[in-house]
């Protein structure tokens, strides 16, 4: 696709990257194929090659308005279209200049722009959102049903072993507690570590670490994102540096967005290179344990499941398959998911600002997953989870609860 990008954009960074992807676009639209929003609508600009035509536009100098920044906010981020893309674009980099410049450009109304900043001063901050979401379990009664069923107690985090004898110094990573995970669903991290322990590896949250930064990226703060990632960076490389092998994130929205930490700071001297080193280790738990040896001490007591790969583990990660081979591996029967690439509509905090959206791609999700009477639905985000469970009829959980079932001893105490 040939550009013009005005002076004023081109000179910059992020006109740089802008110029490259929409040169690498050959406009041909299968992209639209597998694209959630264009799939609900059929509308051309809810589709990627639209979103891609409406950013050209403003790159090349035309006044953004509200029809663009709507259409770019019907965006998922799913990434489906770069899995599908003959040509390798890499929407989601020229959607991130894009959003940032529109977003600067067209101003919101008041009612948007405090439910976005109330929505970033409270969920990326446990210790403001433990005694929220505290409160609000106590008065589910009297919320409107959406809210009070993202308002479920989770269940009792189990007890974290020690690594078995045959860990070492050396096998030792980093795990990324979360913010609203840390919350909604501390038992995630409980059974992520105590999994790792069967494999011989140490698993421990690093102190100053916090949220990864992607909530305050989607809801227009740039640069409170890049604090964010700073401050992270920082906590760390720290780690590294003692002798940490990785950094896990068991929320692949996390993972997926930490591994973008090069780009978010690509114009910051002092943390570029920084930025690329913890991006190169971030890893998902199923690329680690996938390679140790996991045996299981007993079958899995319901085996029949299905397993949901969020956008961000398939499309952003690019580990599709490999969750649902493991379980296959540990005893498990995971069944066939219809349309399995498209998005549930979780995507960070989008069904909560895109319920007309989000509502029904979860509905074609839950139906897909349940399709086949499954014993329990397994995922591997904290978003989708919570998502997904207000409405699924079969229970979901994170897919480190299945490993931990089958590698557990029955007679420890939980």
């Amino acid at each position: 696709m040939r550009t013009r990008i005005i002076d004023a954009i081109a000179e910059t960074s992020g006109g740089q990257v802008a110029d490259e992807v929409l040169r690498a676009c050959v406009h041909c639209g299968m992209c639209n194929a597998t694209c959630p929003t264009y799939q609900l609508t059929g509308d051309e600009l809810d589709g990627p090659r639209g979103r891609i035509y409406l950013i050209k536009q403003v790159l090349e100098g035309e006044a953004a308005g509200r029809i663009t920044l709507d259409h770019l906010d019907t965006c998922l981020s799913c990434r489906a279209c770069e899995t599908t893309c003959p040509s390798g674009v890499e929407y989601h980099r020229l959607l991130d200049v894009g959003r940032e410049i529109v977003a600067a450009a067209v101003p919101r109304p008041w009612p948007q722009r405090l439910q976005r900043w109330l929505i970033r001063q409270v969920a990326a901050y446990p210790a403001r959102l433990r005694p929220l979401m505290a409160l609000g379990r106590l008065v589910r009664f009297a919320l409107p049903a959406t809210l009070a069923a993202k308002l479920k107690a989770p269940p009792a985090a189990p007890a974290v072993q020690a690594p078995a004898a045959t860990a070492t110094a050396s096998r030792r990573m980093t795990l990324l507690d979360g913010c609203v995970q840390s919350v909604a669903a501390p038992h995630f991290n409980a059974h992520t570590q105590r999994v790792f322990a069967h494999g011989g590896v140490a698993l421990a949250p690093r102190q100053g670490a916090g949220c990864c930064g992607a909530l305050s990226f989607h809801l227009d703060a740039t640069d409170e994102a890049r604090a964010f990632a700073r401050r992270n960076i920082d906590a760390w490389i720290a780690d590294l540096d003692g002798g940490s092998q990785a950094i896990v994130a068991n929320a692949s929205g996390c993972a997926a967005f930490i591994r973008d930490y090069p780009d978010l700071l690509r114009d910051d001297p002092a943390y570029a290179a920084k930025a690329r080193r913890v991006a190169d280790h971030v890893r998902d738990p199923i690329e680690v344990l996938e390679t140790l040896d996991l045996t299981p001490t007993r079958p899995p007591a319901r085996p029949r499941i299905a397993v949901h790969e969020p956008c961000t583990l398939q499309h952003g990660l690019k580990l599709p398959g490999r969750i649902g081979r493991l379980l296959t591996r540990l005893g498990y029967q995971p069944q066939p998911v219809a349309d399995a690439h498209l998005c549930c509509g979780s995507a960070g905090a989008y069904s909560l600002l895109n319920p007309a959206m989000a509502n029904p791609l979860r509905e074609a999700k839950v139906a897909a997953l349940n399709a086949h009477a499954p014993s329990a639905v397994y995922t591997a985000n904290i978003g989708c989870w919570m998502h997904l469970s207000e409405t699924s009829p079969a229970p979901v959980r994170h897919w480190i609860e299945a490993v931990d079932d089958v590698l557990s001893d029955p007679n420890a105490n939980p």
